[in-house]
């Protein structure tokens, strides 16, 4: 077992997620909730593995399977325990006591449903516990604590929690506010948690009489003081809404400070994995779905929505550009307005500018696909693949009909409809011929008016 100083101390995390959320008026459990693509529970997982959580213990109840699959679906080594009944937040850390007994240096206990908590915050609380704290409790202060437990201090020392309806006039007036995670010394867990008694209004086990138990044996106890946000819990679609528009903010801040320019931030809507190099530049109104990745240098302009897109170098996207998953764009590439490329690789330098559908393909580089070209890739039943050589051209209107391959330096005429392999360099009309008739369009003007005619009462 690691020393108390040792980097490598083990740590439990224990995450609470058995609410039933009645308050979302939903269908499913609250933590499965999305803010920024990820669910509620994920991002708490993601956050207590990125700070050397080695094991989860996850406390479900309502939607059990669905909540373990999706913590697991983001972290390893995850565990479920079941609270058989709701008699409080000590109750329920006690439903995964088999975990807590194989011993851990840390013990953090966390909420499934507050999605904005840092891997730097949960870091802090266990240096504290490193330094020889043996519980620490994230607060924060308020101007408006009502409905908050408060954190009573005395002498540097956090000696009670006390809930609103239980605390004291005077106690009411403290600022300083529990925000409900808090970080234990493992080796003292059980012996702090088991003596929690439900001598209170709601008749409930509270976790937090853990620091008046700690405090009583003279162990130290401290309060680790962070930003409100970060310990926001999410109970409904308002507080969603609201923990969705504290992330994209963070998350805008991080990228713009590592050199990406936003023209308008507050109109680009990312999601939990979107990356970026530097010096990138995003227009007004972007969407950005999971798995984006988006290399140096490139533009995206207006109106652009990407899922599953890995955007090469110096390239080009939009106004009005959908890149749906698999979509992959080489370096200075250029995927014009109203374009979609789906599953496809686009080459180095390669243009889609304009009203055009790329899909199952692969585009050579500096290729150029005209207006409105279309890869027909599905029969009805199976997709097939389109292969587009280098420097090839495909004149404006064309279908091309997979499986299909058009070979480096061709011409498609436009207005094409190919469904046979075209050479390198060879020139493709796959046409009706035009066979103009001579005084055709006035005689034909003359039948449709005397038709309109006769129509009139």
């Amino acid at each position: 077992m690691p020393t108390r100083n040792s980097p490598q101390r083990t740590c439990l995390s224990i995450i609470l997620a058995a609410g039933e959320g009645t308050r979302m008026k939903s269908s499913r459990s609250k933590v499965l909730h999305e803010v920024a693509g990820l669910s509620l529970v994920g991002h708490v997982a993601k956050a207590a593995q990125a700070a050397g959580s080695g094991d989860i213990a996850l406390v479900v109840g309502r939607d059990a399977g669905a909540v373990k699959t999706e913590a697991l679906r983001v972290a390893g080594h995850v565990e479920t325990f079941e609270q058989i009944e709701r008699l409080g937040t000590a109750n329920a850390v006690l439903a995964a006591i088999g975990a807590i007994t194989r011993g851990y240096d840390d013990i953090m206990v966390l909420f499934g449903d507050t999605p904005l908590i840092t891997e730097d915050a949960l870091g802090l609380a266990r240096a504290k516990l490193a330094g020889g704290a043996a519980v620490v409790v994230m607060g924060f202060r308020t101007e408006t604590p009502t409905g908050y437990g408060r954190l009573i201090e005395k002498d540097g020392q956090l000696v009670a929690i006390r809930e609103e309806r239980d605390a004291s006039a005077d106690e009411r007036k403290i600022k300083f506010c529990n925000g409900g995670l808090l970080a234990i010394d493992g080796d003292l867990a059980l012996s702090l948690i088991a003596p929690i008694n439900n001598d209170n209004i709601k008749g409930e086990y509270y976790l937090t009489d853990i620091v008046e138990i700690a405090s009583s044996r003279g162990l130290k106890v401290i309060s680790l003081e962070v930003d409100e946000t970060l310990v926001l819990g999410v109970n409904t679609r308002v507080e969603l809404a609201a923990c969705e528009q504290l992330w994209q903010q963070r998350r805008r801040k991080e990228l713009m400070l590592g050199g990406v320019s936003m023209q308008a931030p507050e109109t680009v809507f990312l999601s939990h994995d979107t990356e970026m190099e530097s010096e990138i530049t995003l227009e007004p109104n972007i969407v950005f779905g999971p798995g984006v990745y988006v290399s140096k240098g490139a533009t995206i302009r207006a109106y652009s929505h990407i899922e599953g897109a890995h955007i090469g170098a110096n390239a080009e996207i939009g106004p009005f550009a959908r890149l749906r998953p698999g979509a992959e764009l080489g370096e200075g590439s250029k995927v014009g307005n109203f374009c979609e490329v789906k599953k496809a690789k686009i080459g180095k330098g390669a243009k889609i500018n304009h009203l055009t559908y790329i899909g199952d393909a692969e585009v050579g580089a500096k290729a150029n696909i005209g207006a409105g070209t279309i890869t027909c890739n599905y029969d009805g039943f199976n997709k097939f693949k389109t292969v587009i050589g280098e420097g090839a051209f495909i004149g404006s209107n064309s279908s091309l009909v997979a499986p299909v391959s058009i070979g480096a330096g061709a011409i498609i005429a436009a207005g094409s409809v190919i469904t046979k392999n075209v050479p390198d360099d060879a020139i493709a009309f796959a046409r009706a011929r035009q066979s103009p008739a001579m005084g055709d369009a006035k005689a034909k003007r003359v039948l449709l008016a005397s038709l309109k005619a006769a129509k009139k009462p």
